[in-house]
């Protein structure tokens, strides 16, 4: 597949990601065609939050897989800053739930992984990545391997390894489901410290209606698979926001029983 160019700065007013009319079937082992995606339609503004929800196998995964080029949409299209999606565009980074650290490189070899594979002179790399290692708060560990370091430790990793690529696009799936709740909440913050001064937008799939609203600018419901679009909730609480104590305004509250409600009926499908 492809590689597209990464560019500096994306064209002005043009919405980040544009999926319009998507529909996305698989073929399974047996020969049946299997549904994941119907009419589907989003739009994802430069610098926003984006949170997507829904029920569990309805194609919150199949629909990053698009906007990476990972995936071709059966029908309809995808674009990103106005040019239909045609392979892996570097621009775009992800996030996935399990680790996707090397195991066998310590962490300063992990986080400048990305900058050497991209031509990157060595040297400049590991200053890049030692820079980042201290922003996700991981000075001193440059030179532990990740079976010594703690789930959250290797989460924070996976951020730096991310985050020193520059992405415009950051897709996150399930990225903090499983860790504990004390450090999922740590490094909810760090994300939101990360995401405010790197300036890209983030388009974050979740089970969880608190994380989403807790996070995002938008929160968008999907239904049961095939999914659609259902509903579309603006999150007007105030930033920088901290987690912790975002979850216990009373604006908070009411916009997580309005999305249950939403959701509650997709579920029980």
């Amino acid at each position: 597949m492809a590689s597209v160019p990464a560019v500096s700065r994306p064209p002005a007013g043009v919405p980040a990601i544009e999926i319009q009319g998507v529909s996305r079937r698989f073929v399974s082992p047996q020969g049946k065609v299997v549904p994941a995606l119907r009419d589907f339609n989003l739009t994802v503004r430069q610098g926003e939050f984006c949170a997507i929800v829904g029920p569990t196998g309805c194609g919150k995964s199949t629909t990053l897989g698009l906007i990476t080029g990972l995936g071709r949409p059966t029908t309809g299209s995808v674009r990103v800053w106005g040019n239909p999606v045609e392979g892996i565009d570097r621009r775009i980074g992800f996030v996935f739930q399990s680790d996707a650290v090397f195991p066998w490189r310590n962490v300063l070899d992990n986080v400048s992984a990305g900058p050497v594979y991209r031509g990157e002179n060595r040297q400049k790399a590991n200053e890049r990545a030692l820079d980042w290692i201290r922003r996700v708060g991981l000075s001193g560990f440059e030179h532990h391997f990740p079976h010594q370091l703690s789930g959250g430790m290797r989460k924070r990793v996976a951020l730096a390894q991310t985050f020193i690529n520059e992405p415009q696009i950051l897709l996150m799936d399930e990225p903090f489901s499983a860790l504990d709740v004390q450090t999922r909440a740590v490094m909810q913050d760090e994300l939101l410290g990360l995401w405010a001064a790197n300036g890209g937008c983030v388009v974050f799939v979740t089970h969880d209606i608190d994380e989403a609203i807790a996070l995002a600018d938008r929160v968008v419901v999907l239904t049961k698979g095939p999914a659609t679009v259902k509903a579309v909730y603006e999150i007007d609480l105030p930033r920088p926001r901290k987690v912790a104590e975002a979850r216990y305004l009373p604006r908070f509250i009411e916009l997580s029983h309005h999305i249950w409600d939403d959701l509650r009926s997709e579920v029980r499908i």
